[in-house]
């Protein structure tokens, strides 16, 4: 194949809604209405309808989402919040910008998901929280992990449930979406997110009135509207219109390419199984009563680093995700240096994300498939 496999492309999305978008640039030229007006409550409005929840509000971005929620919900200096090592580092960070202690559980072999079994084991008296991570796509509550147990942990130790639904927009178990299960709801819609805008803008859904009124005073430094008297220290953490313009007419089609995520997805499967077979890889694992979204297509591989090489050096992209584990980066090894995450640790020298996204051709994919064949034929 003569050009590149890119891992994501863009362009191909944003070509095709290409005049919409002009439609929607204009409309807010002519209002000049930047910044949380007309277009954010519409959206917020649709957004929440979709995944489930009463009330939406949007934030300029997925960490910000997070650390919201938690400073909404009184997380503070002394407390401690559960967080699976295996997940973008926002997810900790949120926790540390609120003073609190970010405590970290391994995963789950199966889905690479927090691992449920160790979750009593880290409570304590400080711990007021616990953020589940719906990882990859994946929504949490397949194979081991399961979010009705995780909902019973929370009630017999009294903590809070928030969401990281970053790469989760549409996964659903028995019907119900991410991020309409917790106190809150966190999402990113960074551009390569399924549902991303054209920069930073991030949301948080929950079904709690008096959570929702504050958490709009806090991303408005901590007042009601320009003219209120600030109530509550907040800060600017406002999403401009032209974000939310243009996650509402990218939601009417998140549905659509969830399916194409998902149909790529099968043909991925379908073409690597053998290798799967030889245990040469590790495919992704899916629950009946899931509705997986494929984020990302993750495998497992045997000397996955030589395979990577392997790749790029044919024109085709991959990443690691993540290339790190929470523990072992600056800001936190030095607490959790005697810690050890076995499962994670295996894990994280193993997983390869292969290029994915809604317009990934079947052409593309094959080339993809014969070159991890060929790369394991000569190994």
């Amino acid at each position: 194949m003569k050009n590149r496999i890119p891992f994501f492309n863009l362009k191909r999305q944003t070509s095709k809604i290409q005049k919409q978008i002009g439609k929607k640039f204009k409309k807010i030229l002519k209002s000049c209405q930047f910044v949380c007006g007309r277009e954010v409550e519409k959206f917020e409005q649709k957004f929440a309808n979709y995944i489930g929840t009463k009330y939406c509000i949007c934030v300029n971005n997925g960490t910000t989402a997070l650390f919201l929620s938690l400073l909404a919900n009184n997380i503070k200096e002394g407390d401690e919040v559960i967080v699976p090592v295996n997940t973008f580092i926002a997810t900790a960070q949120a926790v540390s910008l609120t003073g609190a202690k970010p405590v970290f559980v391994d995963i789950d072999e199966k889905n690479y998901l927090i691992n449920l079994k160790e979750i009593e084991e880290k409570i304590t008296k400080k711990t007021k929280a616990i953020i589940p991570v719906h990882l990859y796509g994946q929504n949490l509550y397949g194979q081991t992990v399961n979010m009705e147990k995780l909902k019973k942990i929370a009630k017999k130790f009294n903590l809070l449930i928030i969401e990281d639904a970053a790469q989760a927009h549409g996964a659903e178990f028995k019907g119900k979406k991410a991020g309409s299960f917790g106190i809150c709801g966190c999402f990113s819609f960074y551009p390569t997110k399924n549902l991303g805008c054209f920069g930073e803008g991030g949301a948080i859904t929950t079904n709690q009135k008096n959570l929702a009124e504050k958490i709009k005073k806090l991303r408005n430094h901590g007042r009601e509207n320009f003219n209120s008297l600030p109530e509550l220290m907040g800060g600017n953490f406002r999403m401009p219109e032209i974000q939310a313009a243009i996650l509402s007419l990218k939601l009417k089609f998140l549905e659509k390419w969830n399916f194409l995520r998902r149909k790529k997805a099968f043909f991925y499967k379908k073409l690597l199984k053998d290798l799967e077979k030889q245990n040469l890889i590790k495919l992704p694992e899916e629950d009946p009563e899931n509705l997986h979204v494929y984020h990302l297509f993750v495998i497992r591989a045997k000397k996955r680093d030589a395979l990577k090489k392997f790749l790029e050096k044919r024109g085709i992209d991959t990443k690691i995700h993540y290339p790190y584990l929470l523990h072992q980066v600056p800001p936190y090894s030095h607490i959790y240096k005697i810690f050890r995450f076995p499962i994670a640790e295996k894990i994280s020298r193993e997983i390869l994300s292969l290029p994915f996204f809604p317009e990934i051709t079947f052409k593309e994919i094959k080339f993809v498939s014969e070159m991890i064949h060929l790369f394991y034929k000569n190994a």
